[in-house]
Protein backbone atom coordinates (compact mmCIF):
# COMPACT_ATOMS: atom_id res chain seq x y z
CA UNK A 1 0.00 0.00 0.00
CA UNK A 2 1.48 3.71 -0.68
CA UNK A 3 2.28 5.59 1.89
CA UNK A 4 2.49 8.81 0.47
CA UNK A 5 -0.31 10.97 0.06
CA UNK A 6 0.35 13.40 -2.53
CA UNK A 7 -1.95 16.68 -3.27
CA UNK A 8 -3.90 14.92 -6.24
CA UNK A 9 -3.94 17.01 -9.94
CA UNK A 10 -7.17 15.26 -10.97
CA UNK A 11 -11.07 15.91 -11.31
CA UNK A 12 -10.94 16.35 -7.39
CA UNK A 13 -8.70 18.72 -7.25
CA UNK A 14 -10.89 21.75 -7.13
CA UNK A 15 -12.87 19.93 -4.47
CA UNK A 16 -9.16 19.56 -2.27
CA UNK A 17 -8.64 23.36 -2.69
CA UNK A 18 -12.15 24.37 -1.27
CA UNK A 19 -12.04 22.39 1.22
CA UNK A 20 -10.31 21.70 4.87
CA UNK A 21 -7.23 19.64 3.94
CA UNK A 22 -7.83 16.02 4.28
CA UNK A 23 -4.54 15.27 5.51
CA UNK A 24 -4.13 17.90 8.17
CA UNK A 25 -2.50 16.39 10.85
CA UNK A 26 -3.91 17.14 14.97
CA UNK A 27 0.09 18.17 16.17
CA UNK A 28 1.12 20.23 13.00
CA UNK A 29 2.61 23.67 13.86
CA UNK A 30 -0.37 26.06 14.22
CA UNK A 31 -1.22 27.71 10.94
CA UNK A 32 0.81 24.96 9.37
CA UNK A 33 -0.90 23.63 5.94
CA UNK A 34 0.60 21.22 3.04
CA UNK A 35 1.64 22.64 -0.15
CA UNK A 36 -0.87 21.53 -2.91
CA UNK A 37 1.57 20.68 -5.10
CA UNK A 38 3.53 18.43 -3.01
CA UNK A 39 1.70 17.33 -0.25
CA UNK A 40 2.60 15.10 2.35
CA UNK A 41 4.41 11.47 3.38
CA UNK A 42 0.89 9.93 5.45
CA UNK A 43 1.41 9.78 9.45
CA UNK A 44 4.49 13.08 9.08
CA UNK A 45 4.15 15.79 10.79
CA UNK A 46 4.90 19.59 10.26
CA UNK A 47 6.79 20.67 12.95
CA UNK A 48 8.33 24.14 10.88
CA UNK A 49 6.14 26.00 8.74
CA UNK A 50 7.17 29.64 6.77
CA UNK A 51 6.02 31.59 4.10
CA UNK A 52 7.39 34.48 2.13
CA UNK A 53 6.27 36.64 -0.52
CA UNK A 54 9.47 37.02 -1.89
CA UNK A 55 13.24 35.74 -0.88
CA UNK A 56 16.50 35.07 -2.48
CA UNK A 57 17.89 31.51 -2.14
CA UNK A 58 20.46 28.90 -3.54
CA UNK A 59 20.28 24.87 -3.86
CA UNK A 60 22.20 22.54 -5.09
CA UNK A 61 21.46 21.28 -8.64
CA UNK A 62 24.35 18.64 -8.23
CA UNK A 63 26.94 17.00 -6.48
CA UNK A 64 29.41 19.20 -4.51
CA UNK A 65 32.68 17.94 -6.44
CA UNK A 66 35.99 18.33 -5.56
CA UNK A 67 37.44 21.71 -6.60
CA UNK A 68 33.74 23.39 -5.87
CA UNK A 69 33.87 24.03 -2.23
CA UNK A 70 35.20 27.57 -2.82
CA UNK A 71 32.67 28.27 -5.87
CA UNK A 72 28.99 27.96 -4.94
CA UNK A 73 27.52 28.98 -8.14
CA UNK A 74 29.34 25.32 -9.78
CA UNK A 75 27.16 23.52 -8.09
CA UNK A 76 23.89 25.79 -6.60
CA UNK A 77 21.23 27.01 -8.37
CA UNK A 78 20.29 30.72 -7.60
CA UNK A 79 16.06 31.19 -7.00
CA UNK A 80 14.03 33.98 -6.46
CA UNK A 81 10.19 34.32 -5.27
CA UNK A 82 7.47 33.38 -3.63
CA UNK A 83 8.71 31.13 -1.01
CA UNK A 84 7.38 28.33 1.67
CA UNK A 85 9.82 26.28 3.73
CA UNK A 86 8.10 23.23 5.52
CA UNK A 87 10.00 20.37 8.23
CA UNK A 88 7.83 17.49 8.01
CA UNK A 89 9.14 14.36 11.01
CA UNK A 90 8.22 10.92 11.01
CA UNK A 91 5.94 8.94 10.44
CA UNK A 92 8.21 6.28 12.90
CA UNK A 93 9.78 3.16 11.64
CA UNK A 94 10.01 4.38 7.80
CA UNK A 95 13.36 4.64 6.52
CA UNK A 96 14.67 8.18 5.04
CA UNK A 97 15.00 6.44 1.67
CA UNK A 98 11.52 4.79 1.39
CA UNK A 99 9.80 8.73 1.62
CA UNK A 100 12.09 10.26 -0.30
CA UNK A 101 11.55 7.58 -3.09
CA UNK A 102 8.09 7.99 -2.58
CA UNK A 103 8.06 11.68 -3.13
CA UNK A 104 10.46 11.11 -6.43
CA UNK A 105 7.78 8.84 -7.86
CA UNK A 106 4.87 11.29 -6.78
CA UNK A 107 6.87 14.50 -8.59
CA UNK A 108 7.49 12.65 -11.27
CA UNK A 109 3.69 11.64 -12.03
CA UNK A 110 2.65 15.28 -11.23
CA UNK A 111 4.42 16.43 -14.47
CA UNK A 112 7.92 17.29 -12.17
CA UNK A 113 11.51 16.51 -13.94
CA UNK A 114 13.86 15.21 -10.88
CA UNK A 115 16.70 17.52 -11.60
CA UNK A 116 19.18 16.25 -9.24
CA UNK A 117 18.46 12.86 -6.70
CA UNK A 118 21.50 11.87 -4.40
CA UNK A 119 21.84 9.67 -1.14
CA UNK A 120 24.61 9.93 1.04
CA UNK A 121 28.37 11.84 0.89
CA UNK A 122 29.35 9.34 -2.19
CA UNK A 123 26.54 10.73 -4.45
CA UNK A 124 25.88 14.34 -2.96
CA UNK A 125 29.07 15.50 -1.94
CA UNK A 126 32.57 13.58 -3.40
CA UNK A 127 34.26 16.47 -2.27
CA UNK A 128 34.05 14.91 0.75
CA UNK A 129 32.37 17.81 2.22
CA UNK A 130 28.83 16.66 3.08
CA UNK A 131 28.53 19.08 5.81
CA UNK A 132 28.56 21.80 3.19
CA UNK A 133 26.19 20.42 0.92
CA UNK A 134 23.45 19.83 3.78
CA UNK A 135 23.83 23.16 4.83
CA UNK A 136 23.09 24.17 1.26
CA UNK A 137 20.34 21.64 0.81
CA UNK A 138 18.35 22.54 3.74
CA UNK A 139 17.06 25.91 2.73
CA UNK A 140 17.70 27.77 6.15
CA UNK A 141 14.93 25.00 7.87
CA UNK A 142 16.60 23.17 10.88
CA UNK A 143 17.32 20.04 10.89
CA UNK A 144 18.73 16.94 12.87
CA UNK A 145 22.80 16.94 11.89
CA UNK A 146 22.79 13.09 10.99
CA UNK A 147 24.62 14.02 8.02
CA UNK A 148 25.26 10.37 7.02
CA UNK A 149 21.52 9.16 6.22
CA UNK A 150 21.23 12.28 3.49
CA UNK A 151 19.06 12.07 0.88
CA UNK A 152 18.27 14.69 -1.42
CA UNK A 153 16.08 15.84 -5.06
CA UNK A 154 15.56 19.00 -6.72
CA UNK A 155 12.53 19.04 -8.87
CA UNK A 156 11.21 21.52 -11.15
CA UNK A 157 8.06 22.29 -13.08
CA UNK A 158 7.46 25.12 -15.52
CA UNK A 159 3.26 26.00 -14.31
CA UNK A 160 1.16 29.13 -15.96
CA UNK A 161 2.15 31.49 -12.91
CA UNK A 162 5.49 30.66 -12.93
CA UNK A 163 8.40 27.92 -12.22
CA UNK A 164 7.74 25.94 -9.40
CA UNK A 165 10.50 24.37 -7.71
CA UNK A 166 10.66 22.25 -5.23
CA UNK A 167 14.25 20.94 -2.88
CA UNK A 168 13.96 18.19 -0.28
CA UNK A 169 16.81 17.61 2.32
CA UNK A 170 16.00 14.47 4.15
CA UNK A 171 17.62 12.91 7.58
CA UNK A 172 16.84 9.86 9.70
CA UNK A 173 17.31 9.62 13.44
CA UNK A 174 18.00 6.79 15.22
CA UNK A 175 15.53 4.68 17.60
CA UNK A 176 16.62 5.30 21.06
CA UNK A 177 14.93 5.75 24.33
CA UNK A 178 11.65 4.41 23.29
CA UNK A 179 11.78 6.92 20.22
CA UNK A 180 11.75 4.59 16.89
CA UNK A 181 13.89 5.56 13.65
CA UNK A 182 12.27 9.07 12.69
CA UNK A 183 12.76 10.73 9.10
CA UNK A 184 12.66 14.46 8.76
CA UNK A 185 12.08 16.17 5.93
CA UNK A 186 13.16 20.21 4.66
CA UNK A 187 10.58 20.91 2.01
CA UNK A 188 11.67 23.79 0.11
CA UNK A 189 9.18 25.24 -2.44
CA UNK A 190 9.88 28.50 -4.39
CA UNK A 191 7.71 29.71 -7.29
CA UNK A 192 9.72 31.89 -9.64
CA UNK A 193 8.00 35.12 -10.33
CA UNK A 194 9.05 38.77 -10.11
CA UNK A 195 9.54 40.91 -7.10
CA UNK A 196 6.44 43.73 -6.38
CA UNK A 197 7.83 47.11 -7.67
CA UNK A 198 7.12 50.19 -6.89
CA UNK A 199 6.92 49.76 -3.20
CA UNK A 200 9.40 52.35 -2.65
CA UNK A 201 7.96 55.75 -1.74
CA UNK A 202 10.10 59.18 -1.83
CA UNK A 203 12.24 59.11 0.52
CA UNK A 204 11.46 62.59 2.35
CA UNK A 205 14.37 65.08 3.35
CA UNK A 206 14.32 64.46 6.99
CA UNK A 207 14.95 60.79 6.43
CA UNK A 208 17.77 61.38 4.17
CA UNK A 209 19.43 63.55 7.27
CA UNK A 210 18.93 60.64 9.90
CA UNK A 211 20.02 57.95 7.51
CA UNK A 212 23.10 60.42 6.61
CA UNK A 213 23.63 61.08 10.41
CA UNK A 214 23.82 56.92 11.35
CA UNK A 215 25.28 55.64 8.42
CA UNK A 216 27.28 58.41 6.25
CA UNK A 217 25.05 57.13 2.97
CA UNK A 218 21.81 56.22 1.89
CA UNK A 219 20.80 54.19 -1.19
CA UNK A 220 17.96 55.74 -3.09
CA UNK A 221 16.01 53.86 -5.93
CA UNK A 222 13.18 56.93 -6.65
CA UNK A 223 15.78 58.23 -9.66
CA UNK A 224 14.91 56.64 -12.73
CA UNK A 225 16.29 56.24 -16.11
CA UNK A 226 15.37 54.55 -19.10
CA UNK A 227 17.57 51.50 -20.53
CA UNK A 228 21.03 52.42 -21.38
CA UNK A 229 20.51 56.06 -20.66
CA UNK A 230 21.89 58.70 -18.57
CA UNK A 231 18.74 61.27 -19.11
CA UNK A 232 16.30 61.74 -16.09
CA UNK A 233 13.32 60.84 -15.79
CA UNK A 234 10.13 62.93 -14.94
CA UNK A 235 9.38 60.99 -12.01
CA UNK A 236 12.41 61.21 -10.58
CA UNK A 237 11.41 64.64 -9.58
CA UNK A 238 10.00 64.01 -6.02
CA UNK A 239 13.07 62.26 -4.92
CA UNK A 240 15.50 64.63 -6.55
CA UNK A 241 13.46 67.90 -4.83
CA UNK A 242 13.16 66.16 -1.49
CA UNK A 243 17.36 65.72 -1.91
CA UNK A 244 17.71 69.41 -2.74
CA UNK A 245 15.33 69.76 0.39
CA UNK A 246 18.57 68.01 2.33
CA UNK A 247 21.02 70.38 1.02
CA UNK A 248 18.88 73.54 1.51
CA UNK A 249 18.22 72.62 5.04
CA UNK A 250 22.26 71.47 5.79
CA UNK A 251 23.91 74.32 4.04
CA UNK A 252 27.12 72.94 5.61
CA UNK A 253 26.45 70.03 3.91
CA UNK A 254 28.42 68.20 0.74
CA UNK A 255 27.75 65.20 -0.93
CA UNK A 256 28.75 62.83 -3.37
CA UNK A 257 26.21 61.85 -5.60
CA UNK A 258 27.32 57.98 -6.62
CA UNK A 259 25.90 55.98 -9.69
CA UNK A 260 25.70 52.25 -9.37
CA UNK A 261 24.66 50.00 -12.39
CA UNK A 262 24.08 46.13 -12.37
CA UNK A 263 26.47 43.41 -13.99
CA UNK A 264 25.39 43.62 -17.38
CA UNK A 265 27.09 44.56 -20.12
CA UNK A 266 31.35 45.87 -20.14
CA UNK A 267 32.79 47.26 -17.36
CA UNK A 268 34.27 50.50 -18.96
CA UNK A 269 31.09 50.94 -20.41
CA UNK A 270 28.89 50.69 -16.94
CA UNK A 271 31.27 52.74 -15.33
CA UNK A 272 31.27 55.53 -17.95
CA UNK A 273 26.97 55.02 -17.67
CA UNK A 274 26.69 55.39 -13.83
CA UNK A 275 29.61 58.30 -13.87
CA UNK A 276 26.99 60.62 -16.59
CA UNK A 277 23.78 59.69 -14.86
CA UNK A 278 25.37 60.93 -11.58
CA UNK A 279 26.65 63.96 -13.35
CA UNK A 280 22.39 64.18 -14.55
CA UNK A 281 20.98 64.59 -10.93
CA UNK A 282 23.91 67.19 -9.82
CA UNK A 283 22.92 68.89 -13.20
CA UNK A 284 19.64 68.51 -11.77
CA UNK A 285 20.13 70.09 -8.24
CA UNK A 286 22.78 72.82 -9.53
CA UNK A 287 20.07 73.68 -12.42
CA UNK A 288 16.69 73.45 -10.94
CA UNK A 289 16.94 74.09 -7.42
CA UNK A 290 20.27 76.59 -6.97
CA UNK A 291 22.32 74.17 -4.96
CA UNK A 292 26.03 74.79 -5.63
CA UNK A 293 28.38 72.77 -7.60
CA UNK A 294 30.67 72.88 -5.36
CA UNK A 295 28.37 70.72 -3.02
CA UNK A 296 27.66 67.98 -5.08
CA UNK A 297 30.40 65.60 -6.54
CA UNK A 298 29.14 62.94 -9.87
CA UNK A 299 30.65 59.79 -9.04
CA UNK A 300 30.24 56.60 -10.81
CA UNK A 301 30.42 53.16 -9.66
CA UNK A 302 29.29 51.23 -12.57
CA UNK A 303 29.36 47.32 -11.18
CA UNK A 304 32.23 47.34 -8.47
CA UNK A 305 29.60 47.53 -5.84
CA UNK A 306 26.23 45.38 -6.18
CA UNK A 307 24.07 45.22 -2.93
CA UNK A 308 22.30 41.79 -4.89
CA UNK A 309 23.05 38.80 -7.42
CA UNK A 310 23.46 40.14 -10.39
CA UNK A 311 21.95 36.79 -11.41
CA UNK A 312 18.25 37.54 -11.38
CA UNK A 313 16.63 40.30 -12.66
CA UNK A 314 15.11 41.25 -9.16
CA UNK A 315 18.76 41.46 -7.55
CA UNK A 316 20.08 43.29 -10.92
CA UNK A 317 17.16 45.62 -10.03
CA UNK A 318 18.60 46.86 -6.82
CA UNK A 319 22.08 46.79 -8.28
CA UNK A 320 20.83 49.87 -10.56
CA UNK A 321 20.39 52.88 -7.79
CA UNK A 322 22.07 56.43 -6.49
CA UNK A 323 23.65 56.62 -3.90
CA UNK A 324 23.95 59.97 -1.54
CA UNK A 325 27.26 59.63 0.46
CA UNK A 326 28.32 62.05 2.87
CA UNK A 327 31.65 63.88 2.18
CA UNK A 328 33.54 65.13 5.56
CA UNK A 329 36.24 66.94 5.20
CA UNK A 330 39.12 67.15 7.67
CA UNK A 331 39.92 70.49 9.59
CA UNK A 332 43.24 72.04 9.07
Amino acid sequence: MRRLIIAIFSLCFAVLCEAPSIFAQVDDVPGSSDHPAVGRYEGARIGFYETKAYEELSLPFKALDPGDQNDPSAWQTELAGELTSIRYEGPGDRSILEVMRNYEAALQAESFEIRFFCRNEQECSPARAISSFWDAARGGIGMPTTWDTTVYLLAERDDVEGKLTVGMLGVETAARSGQPLTPHVAMTIVKSQPMETDRISVIEANELQQALAKDGRIAIYGIYFDFDDAELKPESEPQITQLAGLLKDNPQLSVLIVGHTDGQGAFDYNLSLSQRRAQAVVDALVTNHGIASGRVTPAGAGMVAPVATNRTEEGRARNRRVEIVELVTRSE
